[in-house]
């Protein structure tokens, strides 16, 4: 299984706690990671498999920090505050 597997308890957890997913915009990537703004102003780091070739600078995404789901476009990968 690789790191970018979600598993089926992330789904259910990110499926019971709809109102956790938190909306935003990558502001930088790198190999490891990502820097996402998100909408209330606030700035994380996370960490993402391969971040710089899944990820894209300006591209809208929504992470769901308790499931640790990151969501951009159509694709779901990990993703957990570094």
């Amino acid at each position: 299984m690789s790191r970018t597997t979600i598993l089926p308890i992330q789904r259910l957890m990110a499926t019971a706690a709809p109102a956790a997913w938190r909306d935003g915009i990558v502001v930088e990537t790198r190999a490891a990671d990502a820097v996402v703004l998100f909408l209330d102003g606030s700035i994380t780091q996370l960490r993402v498999a391969d971040a710089d070739g899944v990820l894209s600078v300006g591209e809208p995404v929504a992470h769901h920090p308790v499931a640790e789901i990151l969501s951009a476009g159509s694709r779901q990968t990990t993703a957990r505050v570094a």
